[in-house]
């Protein structure tokens, strides 16, 4: 049978990103991202320009040197162009935080610096293990469907070929490889809540549920991710169908279609006029603009922005 990985990884390739186009791949030199690289690297042909990356975050004694370690590795596998990206790790929102946008911002630079033509593709190593973490602490934290919707398989220039694939693959196709995986000491810290889900709460689950807790939560990701795509295109069409040509809102348009509907469009309709990251709060007092004949006649929104319904409008303008 052939190896999930390398299967998953070609599978992928076909149905998103056919050459010639340029692909980066992203690699910790951990089991996953290993593994990905090895079937990155088996299925590359002449007209696909193949990049692997590896980042230094600095959080480490010695992770100058690990980083070089796995461009090592990685030049051995089989890639010419190998690239070690040193980022600095600070900002709000913890280390874990920090380190995840510090990492992905240098991938991004990276992968726009590649090509003229709106930047590479970026692969990571997520796996259906670390999908279904996604998923749990997204039903936690109750932040709705997109959470639990999970990674996405491609939200260019990100690509995740190995969601369906299990961390037990990735393993094994590294031992196949002849490659002995780092293992990064964080990943066993009860400190970051990902490591307690992994360690402690799945188990958990699994035991009191009988098994297959995990690919069970990747399905849920995928069912999901399915209907937010056609709820997505609707309320694509009742934004169309409802914005006026100075740009705002016909409430009265709005308002044939179904709240889960008119929440949607009210997002796009402010992220497009410059609106930050709405919470659960805005979006509801938003909808109740359309909804409610009570509703607030003025809503203040992240990006320093005023929603104001009047004559039967929703309108953005500066507060």
């Amino acid at each position: 049978m052939p190896d999930p990985v390398l299967r998953a990884t070609r599978s992928w390739l076909a149905e998103h990103l056919p050459p010639p186009a340029t692909v980066v791949v992203a690699c910790s030199g951990g089991a996953d991202s290993l593994a990905l690289a090895v079937a990155c690297a088996a299925s590359s042909v002449d007209s696909r320009r193949l990049v692997a990356a590896t980042v230094n975050h600095g959080l480490q004694a010695g992770s100058a040197a690990r980083a070089a370690h796995t461009a090592e590795i990685l030049t051995g596998i089989g890639f010419a162009d190998v690239r070690v990206l040193a980022v600095a790790v600070d900002g709000p929102g913890g280390m874990e935080a920090a380190a995840r946008r510090a990492r992905y911002g240098a991938l991004r630079e990276l992968a726009d610096s590649l090509s003229s033509g709106g930047g590479a593709a970026v692969l990571l190593a997520h796996t259906a293990d670390d999908q279904a973490e996604t998923v749990l602490l997204g039903l936690a934290r109750g932040s709705g469907p997109r959470s639990i919707a999970g990674m996405r398989a491609w939200r260019s220039p990100w690509g995740r070929p190995l969601l369906g694939v299990r961390r037990a693959d990735t393993e094994q196709t590294c031992r196949t490889a002849g490659l002995t995986p780092w293992q990064d000491p964080h990943n066993s810290d009860p400190a970051f809540t990902r490591v307690r889900l992994r360690r402690e709460v799945l188990p958990l689950l699994n035991d009191v549920l009988g098994g297959g807790v995990r690919p069970a939560l990747a399905r849920t990701a995928d069912l999901m991710a399915r209907d937010l795509d056609a709820l997505d295109e609707i309320a694509a069409a009742a934004l169309a169908q409802s914005k006026l040509p100075d740009g705002s809102l016909d409430i009265a348009a709005l308002r044939r279609h179904p709240e889960a509907i008119v929440s949607r469009v009210l997002r796009a309709w402010t992220t497009a006029g410059g609106s930050g990251p709405l919470t659960y709060d805005h979006l509801h007092r938003l909808v109740g603009q359309v909804i409610a004949a009570d509703g607030a006649r003025q809503v203040r929104i992240p990006g320093l922005l005023d929603v104001v319904r009047t004559d039967g409008t929703l309108r953005l303008q500066p507060h």
